[in-house]
């Protein structure tokens, strides 16, 4: 029995180590890598192809769109009565850059996850089949814009709480990835947090950055990211707080004056690997300039 508990021991440290190894390799291949690199105006993109399976076991194209807290943008929520590109929400608001928002109903286009934009109610959020009080899985997390600067937080678990916040512009999404430095807990009984996916998120560094994050999937050059890995991703990328948005064929991120229409990222709502995936959705998140 003694020597069984030992080797118990033994394997349990060996399989910390190699886990904790394998983190540091990770890590490293993220920050160590060669991103392309622009600068637009005081805002910064960075691109990298990681394409022999050096980030998280994998193929992975990654977008990154860094927003300084002292810049002259902010964020702003747009919506769309009908299914619209992402590019298009951008080019009709006129911003500079922008990614997909929240979760929407692919039929019927309207949101069904609680959407607020300048004191309007766009969209609540939808009911479980069986629960009408509390929230789905992916309604655990919200991202309010103060000043056009996103707040992350934990709504109430109330089904629809964010109709007693004071804020204007309120967008919940979710799950919540990192919280105030902490990868948050996941869930291992749905693929949707399980399997590689496209994944779109939200993130907010210590000094006040905005990162929005495409992060392309469901193709053999970039085979997308579990949840797990994509918080552990966005950590890796320097965020205090990050939110988790729709993903899948709608993931897509914008800068205006780029090649192939200002898409950056590969949507692929089409099964390709290019530039022509781009699926309509029903709200997203915009860069602006300041008025």
């Amino acid at each position: 029995m003694k020597h069984c508990k030992l080797f118990i021991a033994l394997l349990f440290l060996t399989i910390v180590s190699v886990s904790a190894s394998g983190q540091k390799r990770d890590s490293l291949a993220v920050v160590r890598a060669p991103w392309s690199t622009d600068t637009i105006d005081g805002l910064v993109l960075k691109r990298y192809h990681f394409n022999h399976k050096d980030c998280l076991g994998s193929n992975q194209y990654i977008c990154v769109l860094e927003v300084p807290a002292e810049s002259r943008y902010q964020l702003a929520f747009s919506y769309e009565p009908r299914r619209t590109p992402t590019s298009e929400h951008a080019r009709k608001h006129g911003a500079v850059a922008a990614i997909n928002g929240s979760f929407f109903d692919m039929g019927q286009h309207f949101p069904i996850c609680y959407l607020r934009i300048d004191g309007k109610e766009m969209g609540e959020n939808t009911p479980q089949q069986s629960d009408s009080i509390h929230r789905k899985y992916y309604q655990y997390g919200s991202v309010a814009l103060r000043g056009g600067r996103p707040i992350i937080f934990i709504p109430d678990s109330a089904r629809n709480a964010e109709r007693s916040l004071p804020d204007r512009n309120i967008m919940t999404a979710g799950p919540l990835l990192v919280y105030k430095g902490r990868l948050m807990p996941m869930r291992d009984d749905k693929t949707f947090v399980t399997h590689r996916h496209n994944r779109t998120a939200i993130g907010v560094k210590r000094d006040g950055t905005v990162l929005l994050v495409t992060m392309d999937g469901r193709m053999k050059e970039s085979e997308g990211m579990s949840l797990q890995d994509f918080q552990r991703l966005l950590r890796y990328l320097g965020c205090y707080d990050a939110l988790n948005m729709d993903g899948g064929g709608s993931t897509t991120m914008y800068v205006k004056n780029y090649p192939n229409g200002g898409l950056v990222s590969h949507p692929t709502d089409n099964g390709r690997f290019d530039f022509k995936g781009e699926r309509g959705v029903s709200n997203c998140i915009l860069v602006l300039p300041k008025k």
